[in-house]
Formats: structure tokens, sequence, C-alpha cells
């Protein structure tokens, strides 16, 4: 209004016309059409390899689905019984380690290290650390799994057990949930802090009753996530003792003694052995790509949970 009075309404349009008109940036554009085709690319790729996989299990899957899921090892493709059963089981105590372990830890790491610690030289050490170990091949950590939890805390964890496997796997997503869970806590506005303790709040009724729920949407969707890395590698299980071959016991999914037992599977490990056997039997291959499509669904499901919760935070946060 102030420019209008002083220039005229007339002038004043054009100036602010002149000031919304984007000027033409050629390398901008070019840039954001790399982006798109690169984008582009990628899920082009990504729905090449789902559809290869989905067709070659198509004929497991809705043959049998039922028999396939509650099937166990067989050494025949053909067997009726054939399916991953006990993979299914071993994967889903090692998410459940995975969950109970690195994820309080985690989140506890991170709070200190944005809230608590100084902010010196030693912090700043910890934090490349966390952020070096995060790069580490996971067969390393199935390397200290081995000399570890399967050698030295044998006695403890049952040896090449699930235990040692989710163990060993929570310690190689902790330093993801770590990061992850300080970027989300480093998010939260420092006015929301200010506010609690402008009211009173002490630094622990502060950090429970502000920080966490605002951040909670990106703590949660990193943790899953790590997750998914998780119970998707095959190497660090199969050097803290996963079986190859036929698993003798067929455990059910609630059934503890299966946590301390000296045989296991989990369904990176049944995959890997499904696709080594089908070069003397072809019909390992339909199903270790049946196994591949089951591994994805328990993996979208986890990642649907994760969505579904921070949605959840994200409206009380609102």
């Amino acid at each position: 209004m102030a420019v209008g009075r002083l220039v005229g309404p007339r002038t004043s349009k054009m100036m602010v016309q002149a000031m919304e008109r984007r000027a033409w940036d050629i390398r901008g554009r070019v840039f954001q059409a790399t982006l798109l085709l690169t984008l582009a690319i990628s899920l082009f790729i990504l729905g090449v390899l789902i559809v290869d996989v989905v067709v070659d299990a198509w004929g497991v899957l809705t043959g049998r689905p039922g028999g396939f899921l509650n099937g166990t090892m067989r050494s025949v493709s053909h067997d009726h019984k054939l399916g991953v059963h006990q993979a299914l089981v071993g994967t889903f105590w090692i998410a459940v380690f995975v969950a109970v372990l690195a994820f309080p830890f985690g989140i506890g790491a991170a709070i200190w290290l944005e809230e608590y610690a100084p902010k010196n030289r030693s912090t700043r050490f910890i934090e490349l650390n966390i952020r070096n170990l995060a790069g580490v091949p996971s067969v390393v950590y199935g390397l200290l799994g081995l000399f570890y939890f399967v050698n030295t805390l044998g006695d403890l964890t049952g040896g090449k057990s699930i235990a040692s496997a989710g163990i060993t796997l929570a310690i190689l997503v902790l330093p993801i949930v770590i990061i992850t869970a300080q970027e989300a806590i480093r998010a939260v506005p420092q006015g929301l802090k200010e506010g609690a303790y402008g009211v009173g709040a002490t630094k622990w009724t502060m950090i429970r009753s502000q920080v966490l729920p605002y951040a909670a949407p990106g703590i949660l969707t990193g943790t899953l996530l790590s997750m998914s890395r998780g119970i998707g590698e095959a190497a660090p299980i199969l050097l803290v003792g996963a079986v190859t071959g036929r698993l003798g016991t067929d455990p059910a999914f609630l059934d503890f003694s299966a946590i301390n037992a000296e045989a296991f599977m989990a369904m990176p490990v049944i995959i890997v052995e499904w696709v080594q056997n089908s070069g003397r039997d072809p019909g390992f291959a339909e199903a270790a790509a049946a196994a591949i499509v089951v591994l994805l669904v328990f993996v979208i499901l986890m990642n649907a949970a994760a969505i579904l919760m921070r949605n959840h935070f994200e409206k009380k946060r609102g």
C-alpha cells in the first residue's frame, strides 16, 4: 500500500509482477531435469526387478501359498512341504532382538548426545566414530558376533543361535538408529524447549513432554527402516551360524526355546541357499523368488507400521 501511494497503483502492480517473475535459469532447469531423469531410471529398474521376481514366484504363491508359508526346508523343490516357516521364525526373533536392544540404546544415546553431552572435542570424536561405524561393511559385524557372542559368550547366548544373530544385527543397526534419532531431535524448534523452561519444567520434563513427542515421527521412521536393513542382511547371520541345509526342528513363532537353539534359519539365508541350489534343480529358483516376495511383504508391513505411527504422532503434534 505504501508503494502504491508513492508511485501509483499501476506502477506498483508492474513492480510486484517484475519481482514475482522468475528469471529463466538454464543451469537450474538442467539440474532439475537430471534429477528427474535419475529418479525415473531408478524407479524403472526397481519396477523391472520387482515384476521379474513376482513373475518367477507367481506359480508358488498362487499354487500353494499356505503350504509355502508353513513348509520347511527340503532337499528337492517339488516336495509339497517345501516352505519358509523356519526362516520366518528366525527372522521374527531377530527382529525382536533388534527392536529390544537397538532402539532403546540408540534413542537414549541420541538424547544424551543432543541434550546432555557437552559440545566439545570428545563429543565430536564420539559422533564421528558413530558415523564411521554406520558405514562399516556388515561382514565385519558378523566377525565381531562370531568372535564375541558365539565363542566368548557362547554359554550365555547359546553359541550359534538366534540370540547371537539378533545381538549382532542390533549392533549393526545401532549407529543408524543413533544418527536418525539425533537428526529428528535436532529438528525440534528451540522455541518449544525455551517455552517449557519458561513455565518451570526441568530438563527431563522438557525432553519427555516436548522433544520426544515432536521428534517421534522421525525417530520411528528411522528406527524401523534400520530394522528393515538388519533383517535383510545375510553375511552376519551366516557367520554367526545360520544353517544353510535342512533344519531338523520346526519351532513355532512364540517358542522361546528357539532363541538359544544351536541351529536356526533366516529369510536371507534361505534365499541364498535356494539360489545356489537352482543350478541343480531349477524349481528352487521359483522358491527363492517366492521367498524374496515374502521378505519384501514383511519389510513393507514394517514400513507401513512406521508410516501409521508417524502419522499418529504428527496428528498429536499438530
